[in-house]
């Protein structure tokens, strides 16, 4: 069955780790339960293997940089990898988010659409709404 399809009455369809809904497209629910049962990284190949999870969903995560920002100080050369308060905060926040996943939807046509932007000292952020 062709996901295209949804708008044709078929209510929902996997396709490359996505759940494509006549409403729009969200992450596949077996991809986040898989990071939300994540344990804290105890390494730095654990902690990309986390950041890699999070990158192949970007698009439903806003500010994605931002919130990894903190794991920065990790993945830095010669870096001793430690584990503090700050970065399990950082883990949690990520989690938390995608409790509530946001679902891509393409625009309607003659609808205003909104640019949102934001900036950091760390960090640049856009939202076409």
């Amino acid at each position: 069955m062709n996901p295209l399809q949804c708008a044709f009455g078929v209510t929902s369809e996997k396709f490359l780790g996505f759940v494509v809904r006549h409403h729009g497209i969200e992450i596949d629910p077996t991809k986040i339960k898989a990071i939300l049962e994540m344990k804290p990284p105890r390494s730095l190949t654990q902690l990309r293997s986390f950041q890699g999870r999070l990158a192949y969903l970007r698009r439903f995560i806003s500010n994605l940089s931002g919130r990894c920002q903190p794991f920065a100080v990790l993945s830095k050369k010669d870096s001793e990898f430690y584990w503090d308060d700050s970065y399990q905060k950082a883990f949690d926040s990520i989690k938390r988010y995608l409790l509530s996943p946001l679902v891509l939807a393409a625009p309607i046509l003659g609808k205003l659409l909104i640019l949102y932007t934001t900036v950091s000292d760390e960090s640049l952020g856009a939202l076409l709404a």
